[in-house]
């Protein structure tokens, strides 16, 4: 048989880059089949903040925070909950990774040049008991270039190799078969669609000029998940998290479609875990839409109070970036979906950051001066933009106009009293009289300002809301944000693609996200955070190497 390339890879995302970068260093012949184009190469990582989770970090010792191999695995498989027979791989695959970000994780990526942001960052704190969900120290380690110093490096070696006659990119190539000879899965067939000039991550035609058809002796899998196909997030939904969102905005750009799965799956390779799906509960819509939708997630830090759509305080422990799914599932348990953030000035210009390259230009640009400057200037100049602009924003210096103009953006219907919501506030404010407290919200909240790297630049000193001295109040509407696919393609932890019979279907890998990060699921139920880029280098560079040493 007449080869197009020893492998061939479905997807320029991270974890395709990944693993072409591995392929090239081992001399094979790799052919890149995407159907976005060329301006978006790198796919939906570029977007990112660019967190990893490293543990016990030199960032992390540095701020005093004593982790370890033997703590970050109990709390990811606390977090994951693993309770299926299918779990098998994907369990497996939490312990390599784990075992990765403990050892050679961060001198493998600094050997590649990518740099991390000193202070490291709390995500997921849990909130609950010591075996439960959660991060117990912060690992959550920002890339210094964000997304796009994430994608770099491995940008550059496949370009580098495809200068040396390795690589072949094909973009606005969309396949729509996998091909097979008897059992093996020997090639890909698809159709060609027209050329598009429209800037990275915005929607692009779906005109086709012609079909193609490419020959190699194994596939990689690297498609991404479902966050952007909204049908199929509520297709999967469980119904542990409720009932699905009737509106949603969308976390990723509209490529990112799932369609990948059902190929994959009718080439002879199995799904698992299909319900398990990670979206935030911090959306907001952007001002300036690049995609469908476009929503951008706050980061918070944990001194805001969060109400329901009527007004509710949130129950312990479901604070500002304690539970990401545990938020969820009781938002929509609500009957709503949708919920609120109240705040204060100070609150804002110390706590809020939003998610992605393009919402932190000081990071994403390796400026210090532009760091120094957010540091110092008040507001975010990204964070004040929102503020000024953003449809999910209210500012008010009286607490009854606020809630008058929550209530109008709600729809009209006057869900929230002013009665209570002050009742809420006020209660809140009064357990600041002392150095003890009965709200676990304010304990949680003093706890978090012993870590250094909280006090310094994620939590604002303790004040009274109500108090006109800490600037006017704001609301901010928090809508749910479509983002990763936790299950996906089984796969063993060389990324082999598993079929229903357990073994795996020759000649076809799978990385990244449609992989659920490895094994199907690496993650389980939940996830601890800076952990889906990492999943998308890990798998990708398992995949390279095995499909290295398959191919002849």
């Amino acid at each position: 048989m007449a080869y197009d390339a020893d492998v061939i890879i479905v997807g320029a995302g991270l974890a395709g880059l990944v693993a072409a970068a591995e392929l090239a260093e081992a001399g094979r012949k790799i052919l890149v089949v995407e159907q976005e184009p060329e301006q978006s190469l790198g796919g939906q990582a570029f977007w990112s903040f660019g967190g990893l989770f490293l543990v016990d970090s030199p960032e992390q010792r540095r701020m005093r925070i004593r982790d370890s191999h033997d703590l970050a695995l109990e709390d990811w498989l606390g977090t994951a909950a693993f309770d299926r027979p299918e779990d098998h791989w994907p369990r497996e695959w939490a312990k390599a990774y784990v075992g990765f970000a403990a050892g050679e994780k961060r001198a493998w990526l600094s050997e590649r040049g990518i740099k991390f942001f000193p202070v490291v960052g709390w995500a997921e704190r849990g909130g609950g008991n010591a075996v439960g969900h959660g991060n117990s120290v912060p690992r959550f380690h920002v890339t210094w270039g964000t997304g796009p110093g994430v994608i770099e490096p491995f940008v550059q070696r496949v370009r580098e190799a495809a200068k040396r006659g390795l690589v072949t990119f094909k973009f606005r190539h969309r396949v729509s078969e996998l091909t097979r000879s008897g059992a093996a899965v020997d090639g890909v067939r698809g159709e060609v669609l027209e050329e598009s000039s429209v800037e990275r991550g915005a929607k692009s035609s779906r005109t086709v000029t012609g079909d193609f058809a490419f020959k190699a002796q194994a596939v990689i899998v690297a498609s991404g998940g479902i966050g952007g196909n909204h049908d199929l997030v509520r297709q999967n939904w469980p119904a542990r998290l409720g009932t699905a969102p009737k509106r949603m905005i969308t976390g990723v750009p509209d490529h990112v479609d799932g369609r990948m799965l059902a190929i994959t799956e009718n080439a002879g390779g199995s799904i698992i875990n299909r319900d398990r799906m990670w979206h935030y509960v911090e959306g907001i819509k952007n001002w300036a839409p690049i995609w469908t939708d476009h929503a951008i997630r706050i980061l918070p830090g944990p001194s805001s109070l969060w109400l329901d759509a009527r007004g509710k305080r949130l129950p312990v422990p479901l604070y500002p970036g304690f539970d990401t799914l545990g938020t969820l599932a009781h938002i929509m348990k609500t009957g709503f979906d949708y919920s609120w953030f109240i705040l204060t000035e100070k609150i804002i210009r110390k706590e809020f950051a939003l998610s992605g390259s393009e919402q932190n230009p000081d990071l994403t640009n390796k400026s210090w001066r532009q760091v120094l400057q957010r540091a110092t200037s008040g507001i975010p100049g990204p964070v004040k933009a929102f503020l000024d602009k953003g449809e999910d924003f209210i500012v008010e210096r009286d607490l009854s106009a606020l809630v008058a103009r929550m209530n109008a953006l709600a729809g009209g219907a006057p869900l929230l009293d002013v009665a209570e919501v002050e009742r809420e506030i006020r209660a809140r404010d009064m357990q600041l009289d002392n150095p003890f407290s009965k709200d676990m919200q304010v304990i949680a909240l003093r706890g978090a300002r012993s870590y250094l790297g909280d006090k310094l630049i994620r939590t604002a000193k303790p004040h009274k809301m109500l108090d006109p001295a800490n600037g006017p109040l704001i609301a901010v509407r928090l809508n749910i944000l479509t983002r990763k696919t936790l299950g996906g393609l089984h796969t063993d932890l060389e990324s082999r693609v598993l079929g229903a019979d357990g073994q795996p279907v020759e000649g076809l890998y799978a990385v990244g996200e449609v992989a659920g990060f490895g094994g199907g699921g690496v993650h389980g139920y939940a996830a601890l955070e800076g952990t889906f880029l990492g999943g998308c280098i890990f798998s990708g560079r398992s995949a390279g190497r095995a499909a290295a040493k398959g191919v002849r």
